[in-house]
């Protein structure tokens, strides 16, 4: 057996799954039999008694998942709404009974790549934009940037994953990892509402792309400032001009502070304070 091959606990690492693959080093190949993926699996959500949705997501963080989708829907506004939730089965379906009924959703099938199938009028429409400004400087997302990357557990056993977190006042509030990166969203936003934490004001700060999809759901949190490693859509960025929310894409640069990043602002620069401003 080969002596480099790693070995890595299986109950350690919840989220990522031990599959195997060999690695190509210069001519020669190397056998990494415990070598780990990033775990999807098929996730649903029960409300009531009868099944909401079904997900592709990695199964951690399971409650908060189903609490922040039935937040980010628009079905519950608080803890005071669940009666009861637990997760049955094999760790995949999640059981919630709220104070009320639901109205039923659209689609009943969701994936990790998912996207919303709707026109900006129909979202403007529905959604008023944010009431408040606030003023974010680029030095602040460089930590959070950092922040971000720190919060990457399971993307630093397996590549393949996404990452969000809810940053605020400089430091962070919240993180959560799923393949799915609008499942990142509702894991942060059930986090939140578990532990009582206001996300309104907060900078959300993803490694995933910005669709209307997720912006809908940084709207729903009351993120004025929304922030990306990777790009945004065309429906985004019309809807982020709408809801007065600052969007950020493709933040890179030196982190260590001895270079500007580089970004992209879709929306509202106004709002982006450089250092030379202050």
């Amino acid at each position: 057996m080969n002596s480099r091959v790693k070995r890595i606990s299986l109950n350690q690492n919840p989220g990522a799954v031990p599959t195997g693959y060999s690695v190509l080093e210069g001519e020669d190949w190397r056998a990494v039999p415990e070598g780990e993926v990033i775990e999807e699996q098929e996730c649903c959500i029960y409300v009531n008694g009868k099944e909401l949705v079904t997900l592709a997501a990695t199964p951690v963080q399971m409650e908060a998942l189903a609490l922040g989708f039935l937040a980010n829907e628009g079905l519950i506004s608080g803890m005071a709404e669940v009666a009861d939730i637990s997760i049955r089965g094999s760790g995949t379906c999640v059981d919630v009974w709220l104070t009320h009924g639901i109205r039923e959703p659209k689609r009943k099938v969701l994936t990790s790549g998912c996207t919303g199938g709707v026109t900006f009028d129909e979202l403007a429409g529905d959604l008023p934009p944010l009431d408040f400004n606030i003023v974010v400087q680029i030095s602040e997302l460089r930590e959070a940037a950092r922040s971000l990357y720190s919060a990457g557990r399971l993307y630093s056993l397996t590549r393949g994953v996404h990452t969000s977190i809810l940053w605020r006042n400089g430091e962070q509030l919240a993180a959560a990892e799923d393949v799915g990166r609008h499942n990142t969203l509702d894991k942060l936003q059930g986090y939140c509402l578990q532990h009582e934490l206001p996300t309104r004001g907060s900078v959300l700060f993803s490694t995933g792309r910005i669709s209307s999809e997720m912006l809908t759901k940084a709207l729903r949190m009351k993120c004025p400032v929304v922030v990306s490693r990777t790009s945004a859509t065309s429906l985004s960025v019309q809807l982020a001009r709408h809801w007065n929310i600052t969007l950020v894409g493709y933040f890179r640069g030196n982190l260590s502070g001895s270079h500007a990043p580089q970004l992209l602002a879709y929306s509202h620069l106004e709002n982006l304070a450089l250092e030379r401003d202050l």
